[in-house]
């Protein structure tokens, strides 16, 4: 049983949109309602039953909160001592209080039944929202309704999700599938990049266009001037004007238009590759390491500022360890497996001697051996994609963290004496 998502645009009407987002607004406040209530009440109080009382006492009396509907907030309920459970286990921080702002603006559908929806056309759906009505949406999948849904493949919730471009719907979808068999495909090394995105061992490459086209780009770097000679015009301490917002919510526009393209070609490559090979390979990065600030301090100024700046917003823009995470659960659907191999010399190596030599790497692209015996020369990221096969190979691949975890207990277990 495997349970996947699917994420829909919605065409909703302006006033389907204020619907939506006071219904966000809604679940925002009642989180904020609980967390109040939580740290208020004493600690054996703080239950389940008692809260439920509490935010039923609250949507009667405060008219706002009506709007939402009864099983959105208890979603948000039960969302919140998840929240805790979470944090207790140390797999998250503290829940805290969400702000109007940063918060992204959401609301649950936790029951399946209630969507109702059905094909009507081949571009466009239609869906039952809770005190909203019936709306369209994108058709850009099949889901398991009408005669495909039964009990093993169905859909058995949704989410209200609103970003820059709009309110859309993320379907919760249950499907059941086989075990896969492992796959006996062949072995890959791959290379990330920002001039080549990806480069396997083999010599195939996958590479991308630019994420907004021309006329997006300039239009970009347009409002990007436009904000930033109205905002020097603002007074400290004085609201935003709405002509400035309207411009943010433009840019903000394009930018998640760039990220939906980027994601949309992160499927579709990760896709193909789980599909044709056994075992994938990737370097064990940290890129958190990679993209950090070179300002240095003031007492030791960073050297070449501007152009490690460059670099770490196209090491961020590729979004390598987003692409890993779509291989790793991949594979695994595929039959195929992921493993990790150390980063450090995979670059410099020659894959062909095995021979590690200064000055080998030449530029960005080329690779050119510098062992006199050997003096093999090719694509560079295509030389540290064999590094990174041929280290596999080694027996050098890492353990992953589940796996440390168990070895370390594993070794703390005293052997029982033979009696």
């Amino acid at each position: 049983m495997r349970v996947a998502a699917h994420r829909a645009r919605l065409a909703l009407s302006p006033a389907e949109v204020v619907k939506s987002d006071n219904q966000a607004h809604a679940a925002r406040t009642m989180w904020n309602l609980l967390h109040a209530w939580w740290q208020m009440m004493p600690k054996d109080k703080r239950t389940l039953t008692n809260a439920d009382a509490a935010i039923r006492h609250a949507r009667e009396d405060i008219d706002f909160l009506a709007v939402l509907p009864a099983q959105a907030a208890q979603a948000v309920l039960k969302t919140y001592f998840q929240a805790w459970k979470n944090c207790w286990d140390g797999r998250a921080d503290t829940p805290n209080f969400k702000g109007r702002i940063r918060t992204v603006m959401s609301v649950d559908i936790p029951q399946g039944r209630d969507l109702n929806i059905i094909r009507v056309h081949r571009r466009w759906g239609m869906v039952n929202l809770p005190k909203i009505g019936r709306v369209r949406f994108r058709w850009t999948k099949n889901l398991p309704v009408g005669a495909r849904a039964n009990v093993e493949n169905r859909i058995t919730g949704a989410r209200l999700v609103k970003d820059a471009l709009g309110w859309h719907i993320a379907f919760r979808i249950q499907i059941l599938e086989a075990e896969p068999a492992p796959r006996q495909g062949p072995d890959v090394g791959i290379d990330v990049g920002v001039t080549m995105p990806i480069v396997l061992s083999n010599g195939e490459t996958y590479e991308h266009d630019e994420w907004l086209t021309g006329k997006e780009q300039a239009k970009l770097l347009h409002l990007e001037q436009r904000a930033a000679r109205r905002k020097q015009h603002r007074r400290p301490g004085e609201h935003t004007s709405r002509r400035l917002h309207h411009t943010y919510d433009q840019i903000a526009g394009l930018r998640a238009k760039a990220k939906h393209r980027a994601i949309d070609w992160q499927h579709k490559t990760t896709t193909a590759i789980a599909r044709a090979y056994g075992a994938v390979v990737v370097e064990a990065l940290t890129i958190a390491n990679m993209i950090k600030s070179a300002k240095g301090t003031v007492d030791r100024p960073g050297r070449n500022v501007a152009q490690r700046s460059g670099l770490n917003r196209s090491i961020s823009g590729e979004a390598w360890g987003r692409t890993v995470t779509m291989l790793t659960y991949k594979t695994a659907r595929h039959g195929g497996t992921l493993h990790k191999v150390p980063a450090p010399g995979t670059s410099q190596r020659c894959s062909a001697c095995g021979f590690t030599t200064p000055g080998s790497r030449e530029s960005q692209a080329v690779f050119v051996c510098k062992n006199p015996d050997c003096g093999w020369s090719g694509n560079a990221d295509h030389n540290a994609a064999r590094n990174v096969l041929h280290l596999y190979r080694m027996g050098l691949a890492l353990i992953p963290a589940a796996g440390r975890a168990v070895a370390r207990r594993a070794k703390r277990v005293k052997p029982a004496t033979a009696r």
